[in-house]
């Protein structure tokens, strides 16, 4: 009996040393895995894409909370991991492609949507532990995107300018996620609205075929 009094006393003792181990800290322990939250590693030059949600659009509306503005069926970004540092930490990524198309606009007297260009790529993607996205142009720069809307008085360009984005990233199904990110209108005609408020889910993240987990 006190040899197991004395085995139980060690073990409790133990267990109040040893660290406590999350999911996260296991296998390789980096910002970015593959394979489950602290899986596999995803290694620095992995190119990393995602298409809107099933069932979503991307939108660019003139208020936060309104519904006139453009609407698009289909979006897609690629995005290139410069830096996967241990969690917890910030991985980093160069944004290098950002598209979108099948879209359409409900503004008075806008007939449709010839293009939206994304400009000045590529912009630098952080993603932190705690799922938090930034995205910022390089020095100097801004993140601008280029609207064409066709109207009863012809083509016209609408230039809408932002200093950073932020979204979130969700593990349940490897998203990131923008709401109402404002973009300020920089040029164009009165039939640009003044300000773009984006947003759009991404799902899922992957490096390859396979979802990406942030930890």
């Amino acid at each position: 009996m006190r040899t197991r009094s004395y085995l139980t006393l060690a073990a409790a003792v133990a267990a109040l040393t040893l660290p406590a181990v999350s999911p996260a800290a296991a296998a390789d322990g980096t910002v970015l895995t593959t394979g489950g939250a602290g899986g596999t590693a995803v290694a620095v030059g992995d190119v990393l894409t995602a298409s809107l949600a099933s069932g979503t659009n991307a939108t660019l509306y003139s208020s936060a909370t309104g519904t006139s503005g453009v609407s698009c069926g289909t979006s897609q970004f690629t995005a290139t991991v410069t830096d996967n540092p241990a969690a917890p930490g910030a991985a980093t990524e160069s944004l290098d492609a950002h598209t979108f198309s099948n879209c359409t606009a409900n503004v008075v007297g806008v007939l449709g949507v010839t293009s939206i260009t994304v400009n000045n790529l590529p912009y630098t993607t952080t993603v932190t532990s705690d799922g938090t996205v930034t995205v910022t142009p390089a020095s100097g720069s801004t993140i601008q995107t280029t609207v064409v809307l066709r109207t009863l008085l012809g083509s016209i360009n609408c230039v809408y300018q932002a200093a950073s984005l932020t979204g979130k990233s969700d593990n349940a199904d490897n998203s990131i996620s923008f709401t109402a990110q404002q973009f300020t209108k920089s040029s164009g005609s009165s039939l640009c609205f003044a300000n773009g408020y984006f947003t759009a889910k991404y799902a899922p993240v992957t490096d390859g075929s396979a979802p990406v987990f942030v930890n």
